[in-house]
Order: structure tokens, then C-alpha cells, then sequence
């Protein structure tokens, strides 16, 4: 009852979780955002149509900066593919659109480059990865994911989504550890310096 009558006197709640599937289908995975309100999930979702030319379109009202991960992303998974996925080739005969939903609000920044790089690898691999997982950190061509910003509210928004594993940057480790433990409670965190590392994550070392 205070909670019905708590709710009827100060409205909807401004937070709530941004989860749209209990379990991502293949081709999408989870990141996490820093935005003015605070921290929020952020999907990438990916899909491959057939097509003349092999390319990659990014929509989800991204900025410049989010383009270029895009690209980072597209480049750098291509460049690994035999390594990781040897028997996979790379979008061979297909387009793929990558899209963040959630289109009419605009959204930039680094963070979400290994988001895209999974997305991508679980679209060529046919796999979803693992439904209790969030992941942030720029991504570099050469495989290298550098630090970001607003961990707190990232874990906070974790938590409202019931992510259970993290990926974060390795150099993001004493932000982390700096928060109340009321606030880390119940995530493990995986520290990661090169994609690799998050791969084995996100799909299991082979």
C-alpha cells in the first residue's frame, strides 16, 4: 500500500531497467552508458543482408566519435577473424547494419567499441553471448581497450538491469574498487587490456 500510494504521489519512476530481452537473440549484445540522467544499458544490435558490396551502416542517432568505433570495430574484427573464428569468413557476399536503439536520442562517445566488436563477432559466429553480461571500453585497431568514464553510474545501471558480469578496462580497476561494496555487491568483474580477453568472455574460450 505505501508503495502503490508512494508511486500515485510521485509518478513513474525515472529509473527503471533498460533490459529489452531476458535472453539477446544472436547479433546483439549489451553495453553500458554514461548519459546526463546517469548510467543506462545500451544494446548494439547487428544483423547481415545479402548484398553486391560488403559494408557496414551504423543508425541509432550516433555522433562522430561513435561512427568511428563503428569502423574501429568493423576493421579490427576483420582482422582477427581467422585467428579467433578460423573457420568463419568475413561477412562473405553480405552486408551488415549495425543499429542502437532507442533512435531519437542521440548518442556518442568511445565506450561502446567493444560492444560493437562483439555484436559483430556474434553475428559471424551465430551465438549469443551469455544474457547476464554488460561490457564498456574503447576499442583500438590493434585490439587495445583503453579506459573510460562514469563507472559508478555504469554499475549502477548494471545492477538495475541484473547483469551479474562485467567487462570493464583493466585500467578502470581502482574506480571499481573505490565504490561501496553495497553498490558492487553480487558482479564479478572481468578487467580487460585487448579484445581477446573480452572475447573469451563473452563466448567461452575454445
Amino acid at each position: 500500500i505505501l508503495f502503490a500510494k508512494a508511486k500515485h504521489e510521485l509518478g513513474k519512476p525515472i529509473f527503471t531497467s533498460d533490459r529489452f530481452w531476458e535472453r539477446p537473440p544472436v547479433g546483439v549484445s549489451m553495453g553500458l552508458a554514461w548519459t546526463a540522467m546517469g548510467g543506462a544499458t545500451l544494446y548494439i544490435e547487428a544483423i547481415s543482408y545479402h548484398a553486391s558490396k560488403r559494408e557496414m551502416k551504423l543508425t541509432g542517432q550516433a555522433g562522430s566519435v561513435m561512427k568511428e568505433s563503428s569502423e574501429i570495430a568493423w576493421n579490427y574484427v576483420h582482422s582477427v577473424i581467422e585467428e579467433l573464428a578460423p573457420n568463419i569468413s568475413f561477412f562473405e557476399g553480405l552486408s551488415v547494419h549495425l543499429h542502437i536503439p532507442e533512435g531519437a536520442t542521440p548518442k556518442d562517445g568511445p565506450s561502446a567499441g567493444i560492444t560493437m566488436a562483439t555484436a559483430l563477432f556474434s553475428l559471424l559466429l551465430g551465438r549469443p553471448v551469455r544474457d547476464d553480461l554488460g561490457m564498456t571500453g574503447e576499442l583500438t585497431l590493434t585490439g587495445k581497450v583503453l579506459p573510460i568514464g562514469g563507472v559508478k553510474e555504469k554499475v549502477i545501471a548494471a545492477r538495475r538491469s541484473q547483469l551479474k558480469m562485467l567487462i570493464f578496462p583493466k585500467d578502470n580497476q581502482r574506480d571499481f574498487d573505490e565504490l561501496p561494496s553495497y553498490i558492487k555487491k553480487g558482479i564479478k568483474v572481468h578487467y580487460v587490456e585487448n579484445y581477446k580477453e573480452v572475447f573469451r568472455v563473452a563466448f567461452g574460450k575454445k
